[in-house]
């Protein structure tokens, strides 16, 4: 397709995201990258990990979103006495008629919020892969589909809280992007103050499009060109968490394993979403390097050397980009 005519069509299907964001800016103040990634999220049909200290909007980001689309919505509180069949459900006897039957769970509905996710045990958190992989649950001996569309946002907060259990590889694999929430600014905090700091209902968010607009533009963002040296950026900056010393010889000893192929498709679908989220129909190195953090920081496993180094993901993250030569 023309890239001329494809932008033209991303400006008039996309419409619909400047009016989400208005939305939710009428309950949410700040966090705009916040919302960014959510939006990412949808049009890529990926999972969202939020990691942030309690208090910082998490939650009512994700509510405030589930909202603007009129979908179904559902929030799990995750806690240590927490079992799978409270998630996914269970197959329930039926005496009268002496057979079972299904009790679908929570997981049943179009977006997730999977709140402190690291606050439930490890066969809890794993019970999530099949529905978040396959977007199906199997009960007995019978497979069944989950909702369109079907997002999880699972939030978490530090690892280094009490009572917190840090998720397994292969479950932080199958999340498309991971978000940290930081602190608002002063403006931001007294914008807060005089937006919540009432015993009313707090503001909540009304219906602005629906699950049909979303689905076009998701046909449109497959369409968004790759360039073959951007696709080469892409698989460069995976290759260098995988053999960092190549490009930054003090990291040879502290990466203990790098990001997967699923973190080179993730870092397509997501670039094409970027891309739609501003008007093109092409993808730039610099939509790569701004969503590097958010693709790779749950995918890259520290060695021992930089803890004792007190190394953070987002600190590697940040020398690879620096060394990795852009296109």
């Amino acid at each position: 397709m023309d890239t001329a005519l494809l932008s033209e069509q991303i400006s008039q299907s996309s419409l619909w995201i400047s009016q989400v964001k208005s939305e939710v800016s009428k309950v949410l103040v700040g966090q705009e990258e916040l919302v960014d990634r959510l939006l990412i999220g949808l049009l890529c049909k990926g999972h969202i990990l939020l990691e942030g200290l309690p208090g910082l909007a998490k939650t009512l980001a994700v509510k405030s979103l589930a909202g603007t689309l009129g979908l179904d919505f559902s929030r799990i509180q995750f806690t240590p006495d927490l079992l799978p069949a409270d998630l996914l459900g269970t197959m329930i006897y039926h005496p009268e008629e002496k057979n079972f039957f299904a009790k679908l769970g929570p997981v049943f509905s179009n977006i997730i919020l999977a709140d402190e996710i690291n606050r439930a045990p490890a066969k809890v958190q794993s019970a999530l892969l099949e529905a978040m992989q396959e977007r199906q649950v199997t009960l007995g001996d019978k497979t069944y589909d989950l909702p369109s569309p079907f997002l999880v946002l699972a939030t978490q907060n530090p690892i280094d809280q009490e009572g917190t259990y840090s998720l397994p590889e292969a479950q932080l694999d199958r999340f498309l992007l991971k978000v940290t929430v930081d602190y608002p600014s002063k403006t931001e905090e007294m914008a807060i103050l005089d937006r919540m700091a009432s015993t009313e209902q707090p503001p909540e968010t009304k219906q602005v499009t629906t699950p049909e607009a979303v689905a076009a533009t998701r046909e449109l963002v497959n369409q968004i060109y790759i360039d073959p040296s951007v696709r080469e950026y892409i698989v460069d900056l995976i290759q260098a968490t995988r053999d960092p010393e190549k490009y930054v010889p003090e990291m040879k000893n502290f990466i203990q394993a790098g990001a997967s192929p699923r973190a080179t498709i993730n870092f397509a679908l997501a670039g094409r979403a970027r891309a739609c989220m501003q008007g093109r129909a092409y993808v730039t190195p610099q939509d790569i390097k701004d969503l590097a953090p958010s693709i790779l920081r749950h995918r890259i496993l520290l060695s021992f050397e930089a803890e004792a180094e007190e190394k953070t993901t987002d600190d590697l993250i940040t020398k690879l980009l620096e060394h990795v030569p852009v296109p």
